[in-house]
């Protein structure tokens, strides 16, 4: 009687401190947690011209930090370099994304971009960075030289 005591007892207690520990969501996060975090409040990039009432939103992981670590500064090309280059990979982007059979889902919907209208420096800054990281990243070429960061 007192061996199924014992085994009991050690069952017991096994099964006790196997128990799964509950996460509670008082405890602070760690380091790793919060960038993570940050990261995916930091993955949507909005680009706005109030004045124009034109807006970029880009919601690519990791175009953010790319943009903040690599692209070069504000300044470096002026708003004709980048009107050029968005225009050429623009139109090349939105033939892509109008054939989804042959191109598959990278392209998921076509840019709105007008050559004739003043979008100011700001969001041509921001579509040719985007489109560079793109192009750098996925592997793909819009046309034209794309600078190697």
């Amino acid at each position: 009687m007192k061996n199924y005591f014992l085994f009991f007892s050690g069952l017991l207690l096994l099964i006790i401190s196997c128990k799964t520990q509950e996460k509670n969501d008082m405890q602070p996060m760690n380091l790793a947690d919060e960038e993570k975090a940050t990261a995916m409040a930091n993955d949507t990039v909005r680009i706005a011209n109030d004045e124009l009432e034109y807006e970029i939103i880009i919601i690519d992981p990791g175009f953010n930090s790319w943009l903040y670590s690599r692209a070069r500064p504000r300044g470096y090309y002026n708003q004709q370099y980048f009107e050029t280059k968005n225009k050429l990979w623009v139109t090349q982007w939105n033939i892509r994304a109008m054939q989804p059979q042959r191109y598959g889902d990278l392209y998921l919907m076509a840019i709105d971009y007008e050559p004739h209208i003043d979008y100011g420096y700001e969001v041509n800054y921001m579509l040719y960075n985007y489109l560079v990281y793109f192009q750098l990243t996925t592997g793909q070429r819009l046309g034209g030289i794309v600078p190697q960061f």
